[in-house]
């Protein structure tokens, strides 16, 4: 599956975030963790400031500098991809095979290379009890965003989180071992060029694929009420 197919999905998603705009919806996505080294602050200001478009520009150097060492070995490496959407308000998505969440995992899960998604807490709730995991409510809305936005499908009004493991690169120039058509046990080594890290160009994609998931949940919303 070639990557360019995503230059469509990313020119769509450039009209969806204009009209999430005018909605008083924004969104952003960052390289949050690529190997190994996770960013310890969240500037946004910084993500189109390094190549891999992480959010902690000291986090950044070190990224770079382990996927070259891993692209002079000839090997690549895998990261995850964060996603915050802020202004979305409660009562977006449906409560049974339309889960807010569950359209935009499939959406996140049908960009290639990624392997896996979490709302808010994610899989760390597996560890928690419900007493921790439970976001409380005052008069002044919810005290946490364990859920990452979405309860029962449906948006809260909080903050919209999620995360994506990116798989290494699966195009690498060691040699690695297959078969051929007869099933007998060959090498093949890779040629061509090819990231050792796909985390940065992931991130726009991301970006796209979760603003048309909104639009689109914004326009169904209105066809109901139309």
């Amino acid at each position: 599956s070639s990557a360019r197919e995503t230059a469509a999905r990313v020119a769509a998603g450039a009209i969806a975030r204009k009209l999430l705009a005018r909605r008083g919806v924004t969104l952003t996505a960052y390289t949050l963790r690529a190997a190994g080294v996770q960013c310890r602050t969240i500037d946004p200001a910084q993500i189109e400031q390094n190549p891999m478009r992480a959010a902690d520009p000291v986090a950044a150097a070190e990224m770079v500098r382990r996927v070259e060492a891993a692209r002079d070995k000839g090997d690549s490496v895998g990261g995850v991809v964060e996603c915050r959407v802020q202004g979305v308000p409660a009562g977006l998505g449906e409560p049974v095979f339309d889960k807010l969440d569950a359209e935009l995992a499939k959406a996140i899960l049908s960009i290639g290379a990624t392997k896996g998604i979490e709302f808010g807490t994610g899989f760390a709730a597996a560890d928690m009890h419900g007493s921790q995991h439970n976001d409380p409510m005052t008069a002044d809305g919810f005290v946490s965003n364990h859920a990452g936005g979405v309860l029962g499908g449906i948006s809260t009004g909080q903050e919209i989180v999620f995360r994506t493991v990116v798989k290494p690169t699966s195009s690498i120039t060691s040699p690695q071992q297959t078969i051929d058509i007869h099933g007998r046990r060959q090498t093949i080594t890779v040629e061509g060029r090819h990231d050792p890290c796909i985390c940065p160009r992931i991130v726009p994609v991301v970006e796209a694929m979760t603003a048309i998931v909104l639009e689109d949940h914004f326009k169904r919303q209105a066809a109901l009420h139309a």
